[in-house]
């Protein structure tokens, strides 16, 4: 058997009905509009050949041949045999088998590619199958070329019975391999994908992009009805309910796919930091910073006019391409992290995201995260650990959100994990506190090798106002507790609690943005490019260190700040 790719059938009819809004599309319009209706956006299937072309570059598809051979181990009869539904499978769609396995590039970059088809025998997933969707994995594994996984089927192949169902076991043990060598996957979801396919390597690529309206799950609304007699609500299982829902990372339009599949190759095959810099305007001395009322540096660190971590990222970055969900129960909103670029760097991006309004500080829970904006931070930075990608926080929060559905969801444990995790990543991390850092809210994307505040940041184990209710029993002696936590930057840096101090421009940051974030970037690309020289076991062993000495000699620094 191989994966040759048959003719594309050019042959289509003047006039289609859209399935979904019934209204007449011109055919050749509709092909050329990659078969979605221009009317209501539905996206309507490809065969795998359509997909290879419309994905890969012109001329570049190369297929990927590996003898396999579809037997009936079974001698499976239902109202037919299985052999003539396979030989009738293969003269409808030209297809040896359900995928169609290829070699080529998304404009100009290296990708080995997988894609399913429903017309054969709903997809499903078969030994030939499973056993063709590891061949690309070995040979991506071999190449160190990333691979895409195009996902159309109904689930596992029954003429085949546990047979098939064992090859669920043999495509995710394709994918561990592929984690365990650094290479990038990427699973495309198109409508349908449902069963062994959704429950095995469909979801364990790092990036799983869906097309709008994409149905993806174990099981069908149809099988759950008739089985446990429960009707799933309208919608459920679309790839616009699985994102909110944190169970992928985008949804996109076919339209936009080849560029999103080309921006996410670049960052696994971008550069990686050149020689330091320095650190510009760095302070690394407190006795170059001016003493400042403590109460007035917490509000000013409040102030709504302050860029947040959405403004850095887009005023810092030369590009940068937001991943949600933590693929287990959401996908909190105070919490934005993707994989972003600068100065040619590929790097991990984490931050807390508040806003400029008070319907944006809503919307986004204030900038506290709940247990699902932690464990989305938890899956990228093992991304990085992966691809070998260095991780910048940006940290602004005035802690980790307190509410019900925080603590049923396991809030501490959630903020532990980030702790443990980010402690043995061998790659470098850099934290910067841009406004507020409270409490373990803010601690759980701080443990780096290089920890960096602004000028008018506060960093702190708990709120002034939390502090003066429960030592002086009023809420109203904030300003006594800040001045009492020493939580501004001066003594952050004296303390060690930073290693440096990012000046803002006069009067704040929320005065001159483009002046903090290009002094950030240029903080934040020297710091990379020093940490660059040490080796992963290196920088594990560093930032061990750097946390290790907390508590020894601090009174000799507090003595030294007050003579």
């Amino acid at each position: 058997m191989t994966t040759t790719a048959p003719p594309l059938d050019t042959h289509v009819p003047d006039w289609i009905l859209c399935p979904g809004c019934r209204a007449p599309v011109y055919g050749k319009r509709f092909v050329r509009n990659d078969r979605v209706c221009p009317h209501c956006g539905r996206h309507s299937s490809l065969t795998a050949p359509e997909r290879l072309a419309g994905l890969l570059d012109p001329g570049g598809a190369e297929p990927l041949v590996h003898p396999v051979r579809t037997g009936d181990p079974l001698g499976f009869v239902d109202v037919r045999a299985y052999p003539e539904r396979l030989r009738e499978a293969r003269e409808r769609t030209g297809l040896d088998e359900a995928v169609l396995c290829a070699r080529g590039t998304v404009r100009g970059l290296p990708l080995i590619v997988a894609v399913m088809d429903f017309r054969f025998l709903g997809g499903s997933l078969g030994s030939a199958v499973g056993g063709l969707i590891a061949h690309a994995a070995d040979t991506a594994l071999r190449e160190r070329t990333p691979l895409l996984l195009v996902t159309a089927s109904g689930g596992a192949r029954m003429q085949e019975g546990a047979l098939a169902l064992m090859q669920m076991a043999t495509t995710s043990q394709a994918m561990a391999r592929l984690d365990e060598a650094g290479i990038l996957t990427m699973s495309l979801i198109t409508d349908p994908t449902y069963g062994g396919v959704a429950a095995s390597f469909a979801s364990l690529s790092d990036v799983i992009i869906a097309e709008p309206g994409a149905r993806m799950g174990f099981a069908g609304a149809r099988v759950i009805e008739q089985t446990i007699r429960q009707s799933l609500p309208p919608g459920f299982q679309t790839a616009e309910s699985l994102l909110s829902r944190g169970f992928i990372d985008l949804v996109c339009p076919r339209s936009g796919l080849r560029t999103k599949l080309a921006r996410l190759l670049s960052f696994a095959a971008g550069e990686r930091p050149g020689p330091a810099a320095g650190d510009g305007a760095l302070m690394e001395d407190f006795r170059q910073l001016p003493e400042q009322d403590a109460w007035t540096a917490v509000k000013g660190a409040r102030d709504l006019g302050r860029p947040t971590t959405q403004d850095y990222l887009g005023l810092m970055l030369d590009d940068f391409e937001e991943l949600h969900g933590d693929r287990l129960s959401g996908d909190s909103p105070a919490i934005v992290a993707g994989l972003g670029r600068i100065e040619g760097t590929p790097l991990v991006v984490i931050g807390h995201r508040k806003g400029h309004t008070t319907t944006e500080l809503v919307a986004h829970d204030h900038g506290m995260p709940t247990p699902s904006g932690y464990r989305k931070s938890a899956r990228l930075m093992r991304l990085a650990a992966k691809l070998a990608l260095p991780v910048v926080t940006l940290i602004d929060t005035p802690g980790a959100h307190p509410g019900l559905e925080a603590e049923k969801g396991g809030q501490a444990a959630a903020i532990a994990e980030n702790l443990r995790l980010m402690s043995r990543l061998p790659v470098p991390v850099v934290a910067v506190v841009t406004g507020e850092g409270g409490s373990g809210g803010a601690l759980a994307l701080g443990v780096a090798n290089s920890v960096l505040a602004f000028s008018g940041a506060v960093y702190s184990v708990i709120s002034p106002e939390g502090c003066a209710a429960i030592l002086w029993k009023d809420s109203a002696a904030a300003p006594l507790a800040a001045e009492a936590l020493r939580m501004g930057a001066r003594d952050l840096l004296r303390l060690g609690i930073v290693d440096g101090v990012v000046p803002e421009p006069e009067g704040g940051a929320h005065k001159a943005p483009e002046v903090a974030a290009a002094r950030l970037r240029e903080a934040v690309v020297a710091r990379l490019a020093a940490l660059a020289r040490l080796s992963p076991a290196e920088l594990v062993e560093h930032r061990y260190a750097r946390f290790r000495h907390y508590g020894a000699g601090l009174d000799d620094a507090r003595a030294e700040g007050t003579a």
